[in-house]
């Protein structure tokens, strides 16, 4: 079965020029990873309980009442936004980085709101003038979109194995990811710092996805821009955060990027020019989400009882659980091939995804989201605890 769910497909060959002008976008990029558990989906939604939906991590609790007052008290909203921001948005975002992550040095010009971060991440290197003879790097198991991103912009992706440091020749930009997607593994404070150390020295520009930093459960995770990771410049650095996961704002598609001044200007007047702009009820809507930690500790706590809860009814089935230390996911195995298990969940009514849609290193793990109702993860633990 793995075979046939590989799904990769290889990077044209530059030195074809005919392969280069007769080429489809799509022929640089793999087989939409989804896509391919669709019969898997089928079967879970077969059982007679209906299907526990643990595979996408699709936040389902309600959006916040404050956050949804906002919007609609900016929907009267007939002119256009501006790309940049209102200025009470980046303020709030720069109060938030400096109250919650410590990121003393943040400044609200140097704030850019993205329309979601999934947005950002396949356009970066593109709107940041990388192309053919560059070089992505970004870790073995990861979120697919920084790959894809690479190969849009068609530049070359680089899977690095956690712990180890690429060659930097030809590498323009490295992507860090913590807590980590699938596997919610947290990084340390010295080995962020050593990655930025080693970026600075060769010129490569180090963007850190942090989209899950407020959902730490075993470990806490330390911005890349930090100052006991960068110092007191932010040189070379950006981080990306998004609403989506910690403010259940997926549907409103509201993120933002922060850091190196010089490069966030850049980024601005691409994206001036492209149009990218976050819709003006949203930004009203990100300004009091950004300034309100209540209903993010509020979220945590649900989610951490149905982890819990998820958890132990794995481990009582025989899996084991590694990493996972942060995030809205476990990475389970029980050291067989990924597909096989997402056919035994399945049978059962349960829906993951596969560990390979991160990378060959997935290849014997699932990834299970704990973001369904209270309702469907009590319904796929007593499925567990039957079997």
């Amino acid at each position: 079965m793995t075979a046939s769910h590989s799904g990769a497909r290889p990077l044209p060959d530059p030195a074809d020029a005919r392969g280069r002008e007769a080429r489809r976008v799509t022929d640089l990029l793999p087989v939409f990873p989804w896509d391919r558990l669709e019969p898997f989906g089928a079967s879970a939604r077969a059982h007679p309980d209906g299907v526990v939906d643990l595979s996408v991590g699709t936040p389902v609790d309600p959006t916040p009442e404050p956050i949804r007052a906002a919007l609609c008290a900016a929907a009267d909203a007939p002119g256009y936004p501006t790309v940049f921001g209102k200025p009470e948005l980046r303020e709030s975002i720069a109060g938030w980085l400096r109250r919650r992550l410590g990121v003393t040095g943040a400044s609200a010009d140097a704030v850019l709101p993205v329309m979601g971060t999934k947005e950002l991440v396949a356009a970066l290197p593109n709107q940041l003038g990388l192309g053919p003879g560059d070089i992505v790097a970004h870790p073995a198991l990861a979120y697919p979109t920084y790959d894809v991103g690479a190969r849009l912009a068609g530049a070359t992706p680089l899977p690095v194995v956690d712990g180890t440091l690429p060659d930097p020749a030809g590498v323009r930009m490295i992507w860090l990811n913590s807590p980590g997607n699938p596997h919610g593994a947290v990084r340390t404070l010295e080995q962020t710092r050593e990655i930025v150390a080693w970026a600075r020295e060769h010129d490569v520009l180090v963007v850190s996805d942090e989209c899950y930093i407020e959902l730490c459960w075993d470990a806490q995770a330390v911005s890349v821009l930090h100052p006991d990771v960068c110092g007191d410049s932010h040189r070379g650095l950006l981080a990306v955060h998004s609403l989506s996961k910690r403010s259940n704002l997926a549907g409103y598609r509201a993120g933002f990027v922060t850091g190196d001044p010089a490069v966030i200007r850049e980024l601005l007047a691409v994206r001036k020019h492209s149009g990218h702009i976050v819709p003006g009820p949203v930004q009203a809507a990100m300004t009091v989400a950004f300034a309100d930690d209540e209903h993010v500790a509020e979220q945590k706590a649900r989610y951490a009882a149905r982890r819990a809860a998820l958890r132990g009814a794995l481990e009582a089935a025989g899996f084991r659980i590694e990493h996972s230390q942060a995030s809205l996911y476990l990475w389970a195995t029980r050291d067989e091939d990924c597909w096989d298990t997402v056919a035994w969940f399945a049978e059962r009514g349960i829906l993951v995804a596969p560990g390979d849609f991160y990378g060959p290193l997935g290849d014997r793990h699932v990834r299970l989201a704990f973001t369904a109702t209270d309702e469907r993860v009590a319904a796929g633990v007593k499925r567990l605890h039957e079997d």
